[in-house]
């Protein structure tokens, strides 16, 4: 494995890119981290058991993430929830051989070693399986946003792995297709004032 394979602009582009490398050590790993976390800041991986996915986000990737989040926030204040949030923080455990960072992610009450709710914006195929990485992790619930429609994944248990539900265990208040309805609005803060006023109804 050579890391001047990568090929990655300085500037975000217009679309996703996406490139795997196979056979990649847990220390080559944290060796093209090191070198490439202040040089290209858009850049993010998933590592799986050797498998290294590194993608530069689209503005449409970064625009979905943000409305989703600002809308999702506005539904635990509306209900009083004690929703916090690590953003797009990288969480790893290297001995079960997994990395990744969340699109955003939120722990319910006090924040904790690994979040509880983790939210994916799928826009282009990934070459790793994003839920058997969550599950090293044990994270509980992982939502993706995938053709215009939130999916909800929740782990049920170690073995079993994660099941697809209607409705979220950890915010079972929050209907998925009526925050879905207001992600196509190009004005973020008009978005969540609507949804704000429809959730009191």
């Amino acid at each position: 494995m050579t890391v001047s394979l990568l090929n990655l602009p300085n500037a975000l582009p217009s679309e996703e890119q996406r490139l795997t490398l196979e056979g990649v050590t847990w220390q080559q790993y944290d060796a093209i981290v090191t070198l490439f976390m202040n040089q290209f800041p858009a850049l993010r991986m998933t590592y799986l058991e050797g498998s290294l996915e590194l993608i530069t986000t689209s503005p449409e990737h970064e625009r979905l993430k943000k409305i989703i989040a600002r809308l999702i926030e506005a539904f635990a204040e509306e209900l009083d929830l004690d929703l916090n949030g690590y953003g797009s923080a990288t969480f790893r455990k290297e001995a079960a051989a997994r990395e990744l960072e969340p699109d955003e992610c939120y722990c319910l009450g006090e924040l904790h070693e690994v979040p509880d709710i983790a939210l994916e914006i799928v826009l282009t195929s990934s070459g790793i399986d994003k839920l058997k990485v969550y599950k090293g992790l044990g994270v509980q619930e992982v939502w993706f946003w995938k053709n215009q429609q939130l999916s909800i994944f929740c782990l049920l248990d170690s073995k079993t792995g994660y099941k697809k539900t209607s409705t979220s265990q950890r915010l079972p208040q929050l209907d998925t297709q009526l925050l879905a309805s207001f992600v196509g609005n190009s004005n973020q803060t008009q978005a969540v004032k609507a949804y704000r006023k429809a959730l009191r109804k």
